[in-house]
């Protein structure tokens, strides 16, 4: 659905009939912020100038889900969300306000952490293959012996021999379900009870069912159930199977039937057997609504075209922007600060090999012990260890997310290439594998694309994320870290062809899954400008807070500079630090050394390991001496990391594509991952401050960020270019780039929409080091602009518009013409 013209406005309504979002408003829909509760707040995203609201998964989830991406049933929207009424009420209020709905929706798995919760599994649990449901799920029964293996018998109530008793297993006084601990199990019919084969018995009822509790550590290397990514407690459907596909829909068929949605975010494609057609039998579905897909595309990787979406949910907009704002120069400083830090030199490529084959070898080899059995049902040419070994091998060394036979057939040659480089051991194994994995036909091939995904997401975004410590706000979903920097000439180049290829696309600066939140990375970018003060305060904090390791170091100080809020007493940044930071950056700490896994892990952790890096936490909030590095840091830092995240929220809304703000995000975002970043947010005090926004006219705070604690600014900001974008989509149905001459032309980056003019500054503390633009001047038509932001009216002349004077009140400025 790639197929709009370059010049089609962007919310405009196709000649089919179907509505597309001029910008959207990410809400987190959880029990205490309900859609009842949502729906009241529909008039505040109206007057910010969002046009559809845009909601996390809706349908009935497992119980105290704050997410709802554990879906347990697809007949209704979760009752403790405001259910079926609730939605009715948010969707009427959209309808008066004018206002779209997209709704989130998890085709790929369910939640069966609560099996009594989730009707479907329960019934396969219960009856096996006999159950209506079973072909929903992804089972090798074969592999199993017939039976589905739950993962859950912890070390502590294993048997110690084969078939010995399980601790902790009893039946319930009715006999109708086994009791492992608190979880629940049901019972085969005629299993249990007197003058059956189980009788009171619970082991012999256990041996009798349709499913076995194991240890578990099998969910490395025995499972028998294909799961979203490695939780065991999401189990993957078969949205391939039109009867399961038609049922898992139901509830979404109805909200378009009805017309209470407009259009659907669809969680990672990537783990269906065939993307493109689920796609075709959504669009089916929906009439051909609006869809978006929460598609990872690697550098220089392009969707596909014939996929019947608008785009993807924006993480490769966001490399591209993160990007643009980076200093190249600080690459070779901070390359050299992380070999030192680490003790030799760390190359990225051979890193995410590494970190992909321990998972693929770990808690992914249960997938590729599957794929391995598979490809020996269609060839025993290679031992079954070999094929173990050239399939991991394969999955390490796979450069994209996943293939799509035939498309992207280069991608498997090149993983194929590259396997036979670093194990030419594997030669012959290769050779046997190649026609297998190549052949969309043969089952092996489906698997291994739908496997490839689960590993380079593990490996890399959940894993070597968290090791690699040059420059964090680069470890972004969807981008790749070692990719410093993005030229303005790349970037415009970038935005020509997102604007021709897919205008409807989302962008995006924060969501549910990024690692930091945009204020935060805008904060950390500011390092590649500093990289020697930067490296000489965190030899300190080093100094003062040791830790095991360096460069784990490095990664926790980035986060806590970046989270850090700068406060003013009148003479400069203090240190007043919230009540719960302390608490938000413990949780970070813990989640991203496990994830990092190279020192300690969540199941076998390494206690002191981890006091260390507790303890240094604790310093940061409790050290006086800790606290004056902090705070000379972000007195460096805090000004420079305003104006880049004012920049890059202004271009993430007026680029290509559909804008999309994260709830709370149009004040200050220093959020860390999740689950820091679904925090409540205080929808009272934006709406307080917008009005006081609205009422402000052409006053302006100066240019420094003491004096903007609470956000005003990038309210500011996000409102006006908003606001322009929904009232004037005739401004925003082309891309061009605007040249800068002068002494600081590298320092600015502009481009016109087609009537709307955006002009944000790049490398701020540069700029400022070299005395401010000095003469600098965009080539612009002469006359008068308006400057939507700051609501003045600027002139340029012959030789252009001077960016002293058009950035003089903030770091970004929205042109459009006055006459």
């Amino acid at each position: 659905m790639a197929g709009t013209s370059p010049g089609s406005a962007p919310g405009a309504t196709p000649a089919g009939g179907t509505r597309r979002p001029v910008s959207t408003y990410r809400l987190q829909i959880t029990e205490d912020f309900d859609l009842h509760t949502a729906a009241g707040r529909l008039e505040y995203l109206r007057d910010l100038g969002v046009d559809w609201v845009y909601l996390s998964p809706l349908l009935a989830a497992e119980p105290g889900s704050d997410h709802g991406y554990d879906v347990v049933a697809h007949d209704r929207v979760d009752e403790s969300r405001g259910g079926a009424e609730g939605l009715a009420a948010l969707s009427a209020e959209a309808r008066r306000l004018g206002l779209g709905v997209l709704v989130d929706i998890v085709p790929n798995h369910v939640g069966v952490a609560t099996p009594t919760d989730e009707q479907w599994w329960w019934d396969v649990l219960k009856l096996g293959r006999e159950s209506e449901h079973a072909t929903a799920f992804d089972v090798d029964w074969a592999a199993g012996d017939g039976r589905i293996r739950i993962p859950v018998v912890g070390d502590d109530d294993l048997p110690e021999g084969d078939g010995g008793p399980i601790g902790h297993l009893t039946l319930s006084p009715d006999r109708g379900e086994l009791l492992y601990h608190d979880n629940h199990y049901p019972v085969a019919p005629g299993t249990a009870g007197p003058g059956t084969p189980g009788g009171d018995d619970p082991q012999a009822v256990h041996a009798l069912q349709h499913y076995e509790l194991v240890s578990w550590h099998t969910a490395d290397d025995g499972l028998n159930y294909r799961r979203f990514f490695a939780v065991n407690t999401l189990a993957a459907l078969r949205v391939e199977d039109p009867e399961v596909f038609a049922e898992s829909h139901r509830e979404i068929r109805r909200w378009f039937t009805e017309g209470l949605v407009d259009g659907l975010r669809v969680d990672h494609p990537d783990g269906l057997r065939d993307p493109q057609r689920y796609l075709d039998d959504l669009r089916d579905l929906t009439g051909g609504a609006y869809v978006l897909v929460e598609k990872i595309l690697e550098p220089g990787e392009r969707l596909s075209d014939s996929w019947a979406t608008d785009g993807t949910t924006g993480y490769d907009a966001l490399g591209h922007l993160d990007r643009v704002l980076t200093d190249p120069a600080g690459q070779a400083p901070l390359d050299a600060l992380e070999t030192r830090l680490r003790g030799h030199e760390v190359d990225w490529a051979a890193m995410i090999h590494d970190t992909k084959r321990e998972v693929a070898d770990g808690i992914l080899g249960s997938e590729v012990r599957r794929i391995t059995r598979e490809v020996r049902r269609v060839t025993t040419e290679a031992p079954e260890a070999a094929v173990v070994d050239a399939v991991a091998e394969l999955l390490a060394c796979f450069p994209v997310y996943r293939s799509y036979l035939p498309d992207g057939v280069e991608h498997l040659d090149e993983a194929f290439a590259l396997a036979r480089e670093h194990r030419p051991d594997l030669a012959g194994t290769l050779d046997v594998l190649r026609p297998v994995l190549g052949d969309i036909w043969h089952p092996p091939a489906r698997r291994f694309q739908q496997t490839s995904g689960m590993v380079m997401a593990k490996g890399v975004e959940d894993c070597a994320f968290y090791r690699w410590s040059r420059l964090t706000s680069l470890n972004e979903v969807g981008g790749d870290p070692s990719v410093f920097a993005l030229p303005v000439t790349a970037f415009h180049e970038a935005m020509t062809e997102r604007q021709r290829e897919w205008p409807h696309a989302m962008t995006t600066l924060s969501t549910h899954d990024t690692k930091r939140g945009e204020d935060v990375r805008a904060r950390i970018t500011v390092l590649a400008e500093r990289p020697e003060d930067w490296a000489a305060a965190l030899e300190r904090l080093l100094a003062l807070a040791p830790l095991p390791d360096p460069g784990f170091g490095s990664l926790l100080w980035q986060a806590v500079l970046g989270a850090w809020p700068a406060s003013t007493d009148g003479a400069g940044v203090t240190g007043e630090m919230p009540a719960d930071l302390r608490e938000r950056l413990h949780g970070y700490a813990m989640k991203a050394m496990r994830e990092a896994g190279d020192r300690t892990t969540w199941t076998e952790p390494d206690e002191a390991y981890e006091a260390a890096v507790h303890a240094a936490v604790d310093a940061a909030v409790d050290s006086a001496e800790v606290r004056a590095v902090l705070d000379g840091l972000l007195a460096q830092v805090t000004g420079p990391g305003w104006s880049n995240a004012l920049a890059a929220k202004l271009v993430a809304i007026t680029m290509p594509g559909v804008p999309d703000v994260y709830q709370g995000s149009e004040l200050w975002e220093q959020s860390l991952v999740d689950p820091d970043n679904r925090r409540p947010v205080d929808f009272d005090d934006r709406v307080a401050l917008l009005a006081e926004v609205a009422a402000d006219g052409a006053g302006a705070p100066p240019l420094t960020a003491s004096v903007d604690d609470h956000g005003a600014a990038k309210l500011r900001v996000t409102a006006r270019a908003l606001g322009l974008r929904r009232g004037r989509p005739e401004l925003f149905s082309s891309y061009d780039g605007v040249r800068a001459s002068g002494p600081a032309a590298d320092h600015v980056l502009a481009f016109d929409r087609g009537g709307a003019v955006t002009v944000a500054t790049r490398l701020p503390a540069g700029l400022a080091g070299r005395g401010g633009w000095q003469d600098t001047r965009l080539e612009l038509p002469g006359g008068a602009w308006r400057d939507v932001v700051s609501d003045r009216v600027v002139t340029a002349d012959e030789q252009g518009l001077a960016l002293d004077d058009v950035l003089a009140t903030y770091p970004v400025a929205l042109l459009v013409r006055e006459d």
